[in-house]
């Protein structure tokens, strides 16, 4: 006799678990004030989304999001290996705040690798809001989750269905805020069901390389790896602060075609001497670097952000060797 499929969502807190003193409110609120039982009970029509499947719900962190730190990552990465070892656990749906969901997805992508549709929800509206996004955002995730095609992290939001690779939070407050650029999204919500992208076959899967390392470390023996951005009047002064500061590796983010000023690069040659290690991203929004012509590798279209989970778990893997 087959199990019943089970979908486990996660919660970790955010503006869709947040509220305000008014219903009216938008702006003014207070995140992850509510739990994940809380959440998925406001998700309109759950028993028919479900179909059949079994609900698993546990609350793994109650935090704002812009207050995500390397220990919520290790635990959040663990619980979700734990559930995606479940034979009878079909996916997994995670609540989590807008400011820094989608270095989250990238960091559970690139050390999970899942073959189970890990799906990453938010809202840009508190739950407490007359207009609250969250509860069909939620509905949408869980959808998703359930599609047999299905695989690797992906986030929801506003019925469109991004990448982990390619999605970045593009507006500070309205619905649709996130985009996945040049790349395109990986799908939409079409009254209640999905429909995938051309876009969906050639990304869906695409992964960076994972480390275990990570489930067993010591979060604050991680490589210290941090962003440097390169702009009019750039120096070197942020750069040598943080290889005195005992940084392992930098990610700049240059200007258009990755280009990095004269200053600010001979700051990150000397860093590379001492044994730092440099990549190079760019600070555009849209595209990639073509013809790099610098001599530090740039990181294959993966925006500062991603690039620095890219290059911490790249080091940490080294140093577990």
């Amino acid at each position: 006799m087959k199990k019943t499929q089970k979908v486990v969502v996660l919660g970790t807190g955010g503006t869709i678990a947040g509220t305000a003193a008014s219903a009216s409110e938008q702006v003014a609120y207070t995140a992850a004030q509510l739990g994940v039982d809380q959440l998925t009970a406001a998700v309109p029509g759950l028993d028919k989304v479900l179909d059949g499947r079994q609900l698993l719900l546990e609350q793994v962190a109650q935090l704002d999001s812009k207050d995500m730190d390397h220990a919520t990552w290790r635990l959040l990465a663990r619980r979700c290996a734990h559930w995606l070892a479940q034979d009878d656990v079909g996916a997994l749906v995670i609540t989590h705040g807008t400011d820094t969901l989608e270095e989250t997805a990238w960091f559970l992508q690139s050390v999970l690798q899942p073959h189970k549709p890990v799906v990453m929800v938010c809202a840009m509206r508190p739950a407490s809001s007359d207009e609250a996004d969250g509860p069909q955002n939620l509905r949408d995730a869980l959808v998703v989750s359930a599609q047999p095609s299905a695989a690797g992290v992906c986030v929801v939001c506003a019925g469109v269905i991004h990448s982990a690779r390619d999605v970045q939070k593009v507006h500070p407050y309205r619905l649709n805020a996130f985009s996945s650029g040049d790349a395109g999204p990986l799908g939409w919500m079409d009254r209640g069901q999905v429909q995938w992208s051309a876009v969906y076959a050639r990304t869906a899967l695409q992964t960076a390389t994972s480390t275990n390392s990570v489930m067993m470390s010591d979060v604050h023996q991680w490589p210290a790896v941090e962003v440097v951005l390169s702009h009019a009047g750039a120096g070197r002064r942020v750069v040598d602060a943080l290889v005195q500061a005992g940084v392992s590796g930098l990610v700049v983010a240059g200007s258009g075609n990755g280009t990095v000023h004269h200053a600010l690069q001979a700051a990150l040659k000397d860093a590379e001497q001492a044994g730092v290690r440099v990549r190079l991203s760019t600070r555009c929004i849209e595209g990639r670097i073509v013809g790099n012509s610098s001599q530090w590798p740039d990181m294959a279209g993966l925006s500062p952000l991603k690039a620095r989970i890219s290059l911490m778990l790249e080091l940490l893997a080294e140093s577990s060797v």
